[in-house]
């Protein structure tokens, strides 16, 4: 659409798309026709912006009180640039210092028909619109009209006709959730529940961030306790195949009993609300000890023909011909019973989503520890990662490995290359080891560390993984990756392998997951000099 192309020369040079995630106009929906919306927009000044979908783009107002369903009232509105067609969707924050930052919800929406005319643009050039809306809180006939007096040609006013649907005293602050999410404006400024990606096309551009995942209930675990060593069981509405239920898995710690397959099952049903954040909408790698831990593991990333045809599975379009190409990608608790009875013990996600895989969204420290080193030296150079953090003024969490070592997490808008967050790790990863020098070695063989820590910035590569928060690991006792606050690390109890899959979710219960407050920052990486 050429002419649409014009008509939002203006709207592209007011936005930086670099630091601001609204739609660009690129991506513009196939089939076009007669929406409107009513975005309630907290900028500057809070506003209503009206738009009709007209010659491919959105002809918008902003009012400042918001339209109005009283024939009585008049509201100003002032005409501004036009919008792409994929805004009729958008709904989030604007950086503040951005053009228009602040938060945007989805107020009303619907369709609108013109009224006595055939030709809505040359109404508008004349200054006299009459429509009709059919909007789930606005409906029945309203008017833009154009002062002639008006010099600049922006003043408006919007008014309501005297219909059925007219309500005196009616004020949209009365109705203040959005009718796409259910949310209001506060809601959705310090929890927004998606990610729009304007470089996406329109039906692929709104990524959510973190979906509700239920837990297997009570009825279900008691089925599954109750089968014998195999069976058909029904979790989540979805039936598997469950085998060898009672063979050992994983060795017990001290004089603890071993872990089976059925309460490897059972984990992971149980800890699904708490893990699935971490794993939905990415690409899955796992460490399968199907003989158990007794006997070497191998990686298994590719989807075996005979798993169920509800998995979710993705398609890695960019993969070599002799690469995996049929990838997991978990979408609820079913996945994490199917992979558990497939004695996938680890679970290790990529750092970047399906719908978006060149651009992470974790940013990964590995204190990865030698022969060597101590957990208090392990403990004394994650306090430095993050005072480096709190330096460049970032938020990130450290983690247990369940093993010897400890992870920090950053997350990071999805805008950089791994190049890019590798490079932005690696130099401050250099920076952290020059502080403490005798602890560190920069070698890629552990046998030629010393003994030394190695502060591993590597796993910020396309399909290099570390493993997901709370997954198990394979080490007698079934030890699990546990997220910390930082405040944690000065616990004197505290070791990488401290919690189970027999006392974490206890854990979880009691404190709640730190890394939770995680999944609704999304931070840009400062420059480094």
């Amino acid at each position: 659409m050429d002419g649409a192309a014009e008509r939002l020369a203006k709207y592209r040079a007011m936005r930086n798309f670099a630091k601001t995630d609204e739609p660009s106009g690129a991506n513009a929906p196939k089939e076009p026709g007669h929406r409107f919306v009513v975005q309630r927009h907290r900028a500057r000044r809070k506003h209503y912006d009206f738009r009709l979908e007209l010659g491919g783009v959105l002809v918008s107002w902003a009012v400042p009180k918001g339209p109005t369903l009283d024939p009585k009232a008049r509201r100003m509105a002032v005409h501004v640039e036009d919008h792409p067609l994929e805004y009729a969707d958008f709904e989030g924050v604007i950086p503040h210092g951005e053009y228009g930052g602040g938060d945007v919800i989805v107020w009303d929406r619907g369709r609108w028909e013109p009224v006595d005319t055939d030709d809505p643009e040359q109404a508008l050039a004349d200054g006299n619109l009459h429509f009709d809306l059919f909007g789930e809180k606005l409906a029945g006939r309203f008017v833009l009209i154009h002062p002639k007096r008006d010099g600049d040609g922006k003043q408006w006013f919007l008014l309501h006709k005297q219909d059925d649907h007219a309500t005196t005293g009616w004020d949209a602050e009365d109705h203040p959730k959005s009718v796409k999410s259910g949310l209001t404006n506060d809601e959705i400024a310090a929890a927004p529940p998606a990610l729009w990606r304007g470089d996406l096309p329109a039906a692929e551009a709104e990524v959510p961030l973190h979906p509700v995942f239920e837990p297997a209930s009570e009825d279900e675990l008691k089925a599954l306790s109750e089968l014998g060593k195999q069976g058909a069981w029904t979790v989540a509405g979805r039936q598997l195949k469950v085998t060898n239920l009672d063979k050992t898995l994983i060795p017990g710690r001290d004089d603890e009993a071993p872990i089976t397959k059925r309460e490897l099952i059972e984990y992971y049903t149980r800890i699904a609300p708490t893990m699935l954040p971490y794993l939905a909408g990415r690409a899955l790698n796992t460490n399968r000890f199907p003989g158990g831990v007794g006997k070497p593991g191998f990686w298994h990333k590719e989807v075996p023909d005979h798993a169920p045809e509800w998995l979710h599975r993705w398609h890695y379009e960019a993969a070599d011909p002799g690469d995996v190409q049929q990838y997991l990608v978990p979408s609820g608790v079913a996945d994490l019973a199917w992979l558990a009875n497939f004695a996938a013990l680890e679970l290790h996600a990529w750092t970047s989503r399906t719908s978006d895989v060149e651009h992470p969204t974790w940013l990964l420290f590995d204190i990865d520890p030698g022969s060597e080193t101590s957990f208090d030296d392990v403990l004394a150079l994650a306090r430095l990662h993050r005072a480096a953090l709190d330096h460049f003024g970032l938020v990130g969490r450290p983690k247990t490995t369940g093993q010897r070592g400890i992870q920090i997490w950053v997350p990071v808008e999805p805008r950089y290359t791994y190049a890019e967050t590798r490079a932005w790790a690696e130099t401050v990863s250099k920076s952290i080891g020059k502080t403490l020098p005798d602890l560190v070695s920069w070698a890629w063989h552990k046998d030629r560390r010393g003994g030394l820590a190695r502060l591993d910035y590597t796993q910020n590569v396309l399909n290099k993984t570390l493993v997901a928060p709370y997954s198990v690991r394979p080490k007698p006792g079934a030890p699990v990756s546990v997220p910390l606050e930082w405040d944690e690390l000065d616990d004197p109890d505290l070791t990488p392998d401290r919690w189970t899959i027999r006392t974490v979710l206890d854990r979880v219960a009691k404190t709640g997951d730190p890394f939770a407050q995680l999944l609704d920052v999304h931070q840009r990486l400062p420059q480094l000099s």
